[in-house]
């Protein structure tokens, strides 16, 4: 038997079902976390693990132990709420700073890893800001600095050397992809998939995971002679949505690969090159390497091409948020 079992775990607040018959069983010293968007039902179901919210229907087993209806401080269960609150008296540069030096981290390594962290989110030109200085998304940003400054990789780490078993609750797909022994997708109160992060992002299996998790193109399909997925290009409806991800997508020369475009924008990210591209199927995005090379500019004509193994084709939508 896992070390933590849900069975078909429910909460409803009257005629809303904030979760519904959830199943989930987490092994010792896994760290899975739940992932969603806002309003999914991952807190709430957390809050039920834990005891701070009643439980509708369902069983929560804890070790073997039956803790559905025991209250929080006899079940065993540590639990840690993280605030990402700016302080508004500090500016960008110590509100992310401002963990390490409690954790007595070195001056010259807390410079470094405020600096490499402010540029990763874009923000390094506004490090001697206040929050009340910044858009929303600005703030969200600097929230996001100050988290990935520490966490998530000590948290893993922690859990790593004293075996704990670790559920997290996170609406960043990028956290829970990159510390996460699996991933469990949750939309509109229900699970939608559990999965290794590798494989969730590889075989997304719904339209909406596709999005959620990462970044997809998402195209028209048919099945080819062979039963294998293949891209519609002639219009019409066609039987499949297929995903395939940005980086699946090889930019060659004009005329040659499976489709032609268009370059319509590029955006730089340090490692990679981000491209729009615009074709007779739609506008795709395209995420290239950089080698160093010079980028396309607006308006260059290139080809398209990847391998018919990267489709994956998508089950419809099981819930709507």
């Amino acid at each position: 038997m896992a070390f933590l079992q849900l069975n078909a775990l429910s909460k409803r607040y009257g005629a809303v079902d904030a979760v519904v018959a959830t199943d989930l069983a987490v092994e010792k010293g896994e760290f899975v976390s739940l992932l969603g968007p806002s309003g999914c039902g991952k807190t709430t179901t957390l809050q039920m693990i834990a005891g701070f919210v009643d439980v509708t229907g369902g069983q929560i087993l804890l070790d073997g132990r039956d803790i559905t209806h025991a209250k929080p401080a006899s079940r065993g269960l540590g639990v840690v709420f993280q605030s990402y609150a700016l302080f508004p008296h500090m500016s960008v540069r110590d509100n992310v700073a401002f963990g390490l030096k409690m954790r007595k981290v070195p001056a010259t390594e807390i410079a470094s890893r405020v600096k490499t962290v402010l540029e990763l989110v874009r923000l390094a030109p506004h490090a001697e800001r206040y929050p009340r200085e910044l858009s929303g998304g600005q703030r969200q940003r600097v929230a996001l600095a100050r988290a990935l400054v520490i966490e998530p990789f000590e948290i893993r780490r922690i859990q790593c050397e004293v075996g704990i078993t670790t559920l997290m609750v996170t609406h960043d797909q990028a956290e829970a992809l990159s510390i996460s022994d699996r991933v469990v997708v949750m939309q509109a109160g229900r699970v939608t998939q559990i999965d290794a992060p590798y494989k969730l992002y590889e075989h997304p299996r719904t339209r909406f995971i596709s999005d959620f998790v990462g970044k997809a193109n998402l195209l028209t399909g048919d099945f080819d002679q062979l039963g294998a997925p293949q891209v519609r290009f002639e219009p019409g409806n066609g039987e499949l949505t297929l995903s395939l991800r940005p980086e699946k997508i090889d930019l060659v020369a004009a005329g040659s690969g499976r489709l032609q475009g268009k370059v319509l924008d590029s955006y730089f990210f340090g490692s990679q090159w981000l491209y729009r591209i615009k074709t007779q199927i739609g506008e795709l995005t395209v995420v290239r390497r950089n080698d160093g090379s010079a980028p396309l500019g607006c308006g260059a004509a290139v080809g398209l091409d990847w391998e018919s193994s990267l489709l994956r084709v998508l089950a419809a939508d099981e819930v709507h948020a």
